[in-house]
């Protein structure tokens, strides 16, 4: 998780923040399935920490997203309103996958989980303004 963040901020600074949180919501779609299909636990250990790579690096743009995204005076409460509503949000994720597994099986779950990632994606791409380097208001 760790190195994911850094290395998602050294490449959003150089790169610019949407390209590569598309970058890394891909990643994370493709680290879920390799993750779920992994049984040896020296592989399950090395490929959990890239699929924590992909799945947390994130985490280093959301800050500065938000930053650009608001004016200076909407800026702290725009940042906590929508970073705790996300982990609201997120918080009952295992519970819901586990769920899923329970019912229909874990293939699903997996299905499910990967689709929320998808449709990251896609809010990215349409909803997201890349704003590397414009001035904050």
């Amino acid at each position: 998780m760790a190195f994911g963040i850094w290395a998602f901020g050294q490449l959003a600074d150089r790169i610019g923040r949407k390209p590569i949180f598309i970058l890394f919501q891909i990643g994370a779609v493709i680290m879920l399935f390799v993750y779920s299909r992994v049984i040896g636990p020296n592989t399950l250990l090395w490929v959990g920490a890239i699929m924590g790579m992909a799945v947390n690096g994130t985490m280093a743009g959301i800050g500065a997203l938000m930053s650009e995204a608001y004016p200076t005076a909407a800026r702290a409460t725009a940042q906590n309103v929508l970073f705790n509503v996300g982990r609201a949000v997120g918080a009952p994720g295992p519970i819901a996958v586990g769920a899923l597994a329970a019912k229909y099986s874990f293939i699903v779950a997996i299905g499910v989980l990967a689709l929320v990632y998808v449709l990251d994606i896609f809010a990215t791409v349409f909803l997201i303004p890349e704003l590397k380097g414009k001035e904050l208001e």
